[in-house]
C-alpha cells in the first residue's frame, strides 16, 4: 500500500471580480508526517509561476469541513451545502478558494484508511526525525 495519498481537485479563487477562476490544485497526505496535509498549486495557477505548497493540519482540514476552523495562516470552512472555503493568508495577500466538501471529505476518508486519526504518533520516525534536526 501506498504511503502517500493525492487526490486532484478543482479549486475556485474568489476574486474582487464577480466570477470565479476554476484552477487545478492537488490535496496531499504522507504517512511519513501523519499530522500534515497540504494543497498544492502549480505554476500556471499561481502569481509567482511557480508551484505553490500551503501545509496545514489534518485536524484542521476535517474540522472546517463541520465549521470554522483556524486562526493562523490557514483558515477553513463550510460555505453552503457543498462547498468548503480554504483561506491561505500571507504577508502578501490573502487567497481563498472554494473546494467541493465532497473532494475533501473523500481525501480526509483516504487519509483516515492510511493513518487512523488518533494513531498518528504511531508513524512518526523518531530516530530520522532526531537526526534531521541535529543536522546527521
Amino acid at each position: 500500500m501506498s504511503t502517500v495519498i493525492e487526490q486532484p481537485v478543482v479549486a475556485r479563487l474568489v476574486a474582487s471580480a464577480p466570477c470565479m477562476e476554476s484552477v487545478p490544485a492537488t490535496l496531499r497526505y504522507d504517512r511519513e508526517d501523519p499530522y500534515a496535509v497540504s494543497m498544492a498549486f502549480p505554476p500556471p495557477a499561481t502569481l509567482e509561476g511557480v508551484e505553490v505548497s500551503w501545509a496545514f493540519s489534518r485536524e484542521l482540514l476535517a474540522e472546517g469541513v463541520e465549521g470554522p476552523a483556524g486562526l493562523g495562516d490557514v483558515r477553513v470552512r463550510p460555505y453552503g451545502y457543498d462547498r468548503t472555503v480554504v483561506e491561505f493568508h500571507a504577508p502578501e495577500g490573502v487567497a481563498v478558494v472554494h473546494v467541493r466538501t465532497s473532494e475533501v471529505r473523500r481525501f480526509l476518508d483516504r487519509a483516515q484508511l492510511l493513518v487512523p486519526e488518533g494513531r498518528e504518533h504511531q508513524y512518526l520516525d523518531w530516530d530520522r526525525n532526531v537526526s534531521r534536526l541535529l543536522g546527521e
